[in-house]
């Protein structure tokens, strides 16, 4: 996978399959530690300790559709190419943590790509799940809460196709605010 963008989204997608009903994704770009991580939490169906531990594994997967299942694997090679970390941790029907660390300034680290066409996709077609994105970075933060913008809403589809458009250009220009994943920002660590 060329962007983070699609790795968030491939494990989104398992944690729909895993029947979340809450899904939180937290990015958090540290220049000062020169550390980019991202964070997911469900309260899905979880795992036990030997499928956690398999999930890792490019060719292990649960799906009957395929004979492996590369998402979490590719993703942890690219954590670790760049010096970082890819973290599991599940417990049956309670939930899946995930936690992986690039560096920042790493030629390595995919780019974030299109994190609010994922967002905003994701939350606006699995509208009885409740998705929380936290992106925070030296410049500030941002937080889109589903709940939120259903309440704002009211009666209006939150997969309307005005709506959706109007989310994701809402999404874009925050985090154009706090200078997520900003190249400018990358070219500063490394001077």
């Amino acid at each position: 996978m060329k962007t983070l963008s699609l790795h968030i989204l491939d494990i989104l997608q398992n944690s729909i399959r895993a029947q979340a009903d809450l899904i939180e994704l937290s990015i958090i770009e540290d220049l000062t530690e020169n550390t980019f991580k991202i964070i997911i939490k469900d309260n899905g169906k979880g795992m036990d300790v030997e499928l956690a531990k398999n999930a890792v594994d490019p060719f292990f997967t649960t799906r009957k559709t395929r004979n492996v299942g590369l998402g979490l694997s590719l993703l942890k090679q690219n954590a670790e190419r760049t010096g970082g970390y890819l973290k599991l941790n599940s417990e049956i029907n309670k939930g899946t943590n995930l936690e992986v660390m690039f560096k920042h300034d790493s030629i390595d680290r995919p780019v974030l790509g299109d994190i609010a066409g994922v967002i905003c996709l994701t939350s606006t077609s699995n509208q009885n799940i409740d998705f929380i994105y936290h992106h925070k970075t030296d410049s500030g933060e941002y937080s889109y809460k589903t709940k939120e913008i259903k309440d704002i809403l009211k009666d209006i589809n939150i997969s309307d196709p005005e709506i959706m458009k109007y989310l994701k250009s809402m999404i874009n220009e925050n985090l154009e605010n706090i200078n997520a994943d900003n190249k400018k920002n990358r070219i500063k660590i490394k001077k």
